[in-house]
């Protein structure tokens, strides 16, 4: 045999490692090593993988008198390159030991070559900065390793003869084909991880579509309506045969393929979403027989049918279908598992806002229920009073006491600032006619503001009621309330000020501070807009107080916010 020959001999015996190293690039140890996150764990197993690559390396060896010519290099240098110092001495050892045991006169050279490759790789990637090591820096890696084993084989091998005979002879051939078998071993790595990310990026990049899309449609809970559109979405962001959506017990919303029988109100009609509901884990149809749809004319032949949960508990099932078998791909499993978790936290959020509302309704009602009987009885008695002495200003304050209770009883979810003003103007009319001249109350309302500006009702009112109540009531001489209201960049500023007694500088917002009105204004305002507008309290000691909060101009309500009853 000639140096050609061998050059040709070792080349093919390469291809083996070539499919070995597409079966180790599937490794999920192997991802976590690229992403220098490895546990031992994973060190260890790759330091076996990559150590039975060398053995495997050893085998396909030409035998060349006494000695054998191999591919050994590339499964202990990939191994240290690719995982450090620890992975390629690892791998070195377990190849070389191997090595040793088989005997001849480079035996222990060859062993010990092996180690110091393994060792010569992990180097290299410990002080390599810049990400996955390139090809080329791989392929030098592979020639100076193998050079490295000539000089070993040289050294440690007796005779000295014999062994520069061999060097001679398989110098070339090892050094030409196992450096560039390293730098296409890394290739094929680097080949298959980018396959990956990009698999991954298709992923997020889809779920992050139709999640952008089927959002809004969630916070109104599942319903078949709310489920239809959302699997339209689904259907034409993935291009599926069908997409399918059902709670436990019917299905929701099926469009695309097959919609001619799985109607949405009917029982649910094929035997693996029922097993997806029972178990609560995901099925893989790949036949028709296994989707078990009960109509024989059904055209949807595989299908991922993922469990929809709610605190662990199954409560429907998201689906996606293919009209040919065997379809199913990572994708469609991954996209499918992604959109299922999503739907499950939207609607355990749905629940806990739907919760919450309901219990700001609920603190409301009892808020209007606090204030009607004492503000009624003391509105009654100021009207009493004045019916006989000014029966015009009598007349007057029962239409405002008619336009507070009408206000007061009002069940939309938003109401405009004109209104809250007149709803505060009418309960400022009567409490000036029971306080005279000691309560005063001045506007300051900037001509640029947009009275249409929405809000929740029942907002400036209980600022108003707690000045009087908490800072003007105590105080002998009286005082003033200045409401003011301005725009400021995206917002609309609404401050209610008096010169009354000042507010305990500590928990200014809390129940047992202020009473309940306070504290429900700034809850509501914090669910509604955020933490950025709720109430700014400045109270001083005999000095008075002013609180301030801002409504965002553009802010669109959410129904699961919305007051109603």
């Amino acid at each position: 045999m000639d140096i050609f020959e061998l050059t040709f001999t070792l080349s093919q015996r390469f291809s083996i490692i070539a499919t070995v190293a597409f079966i180790i690039s599937r490794m999920h140890a192997l991802g976590r090593v690229l992403s220098r996150k490895p546990s031992n764990k994973d060190k260890i197993i790759l330091a076996l993988v990559f150590g039975g690559l060398g053995v495997l390396g050893t085998f396909g060896a030409v035998h060349i008198n006494g000695a054998l010519a191999n591919s050994r290099v590339v499964g202990v240098m990939v191994a240290g390159l690719l995982g450090g110092p620890f992975v390629g001495a690892g791998a070195g050892l377990i190849a070389g030991i191997h090595r040793y045991f088989i005997g001849g006169f480079t035996a222990f050279s060859c062993g010990l070559a092996a180690v110091v490759e393994g060792l010569l790789g992990g180097i290299i990637y410990k002080y390599w900065k810049k990400g996955f090591i390139p090809w080329h820096v791989a392929w030098l890696a592979g020639f100076v390793g193998e050079i490295v084993q000539m000089i070993i084989i040289l050294t440690f091998s007796t005779p000295f003869s014999e062994a520069l005979e061999l060097v001679k002879f398989i110098a070339i051939p090892m050094i030409t084909v196992n450096s560039t078998g390293v730098a296409i071993f890394m290739l094929i790595i680097k080949s298959a991880v980018e396959h990956q990310e990009r698999v991954a990026a298709m992923q997020a990049r889809a779920t992050l579509n139709i999640t952008n899309l089927i959002l809004p449609r969630l916070r109104q809970g599942l319903s078949e309506y709310s489920a239809t559109e959302i699997a339209k979405n689904i259907l034409n962001s993935l291009g599926v045969a069908a997409v399918a959506i059902t709670d436990n017990k019917k299905i929701l919303a099926h469009v695309g393929i097959g919609s001619d029988h799985h109607h949405s109100g009917h029982t649910l009609l094929t035997q693996a979403t029922i097993n997806a509901i029972n178990t609560g884990e995901i099925q893989i149809a790949n036949k028709k027989e296994e989707i078990g749809c009960s109509s024989p004319k059904c055209k949807l032949s595989s299908a991922v049918i993922v469990p929809l949960k709610k605190r662990n508990e199954t409560i429907g099932t998201l689906k996606l279908y293919h009209e040919r078998e065997n379809s199913i791909t990572s994708v469609d499993l991954e996209v499918a598992r992604g959109l299922a978790h999503i739907f499950s936290t939207q609607l355990e959020i749905v629940e806990l806002e739907t919760l919450a509302r309901l219990k700001t309704e609920a603190e409301l009602k009892s808020l209007q229920a606090q204030i009607h009987p004492h503000f009624i009885f003391n509105a009654l008695n100021t009207i009493i009073s004045l019916i006989r002495i000014d029966p015009n200003k009598a007349k007057n304050l029962l239409i405002n006491l008619a336009t507070f209770l009408r206000y007061s009883l009002k069940k939309e979810r938003e109401i405009s600032l004109k209104e809250e003003l007149s709803y505060v103007e009418a309960y400022l009319s009567i409490e000036q006619a029971r306080y005279r001249d000691k309560l005063t109350v001045n506007y300051c309302i900037d001509t640029a503001v947009d009275l249409n500006t929405p809000l929740p009702p029942f907002t400036i009112q209980p600022l108003v009621e707690n000045s009087i109540k908490h800072g003007l009531k105590s105080k002998l001489e009286g005082g003033e309330i200045l409401i003011s209201i301005y725009d400021e960049n995206e917002n609309t500023v609404i401050s209610v000020e008096d010169n009354g007694i000042g507010l305990n500088n500590e928990h200014k917002t809390e129940k047992k501070s202020t009473g309940l009105g306070l504290y429900l204004v700034n809850e509501r305002l914090r669910r509604f807009y955020g933490n950025e507008s709720t109430l700014n309290i400045e109270s001083y000691p005999r000095l008075g107080t002013k609180i301030t909060f801002k409504i965002p101009k553009r802010f669109v309500y959410h129904d699961v916010f919305s007051y109603s009853s």
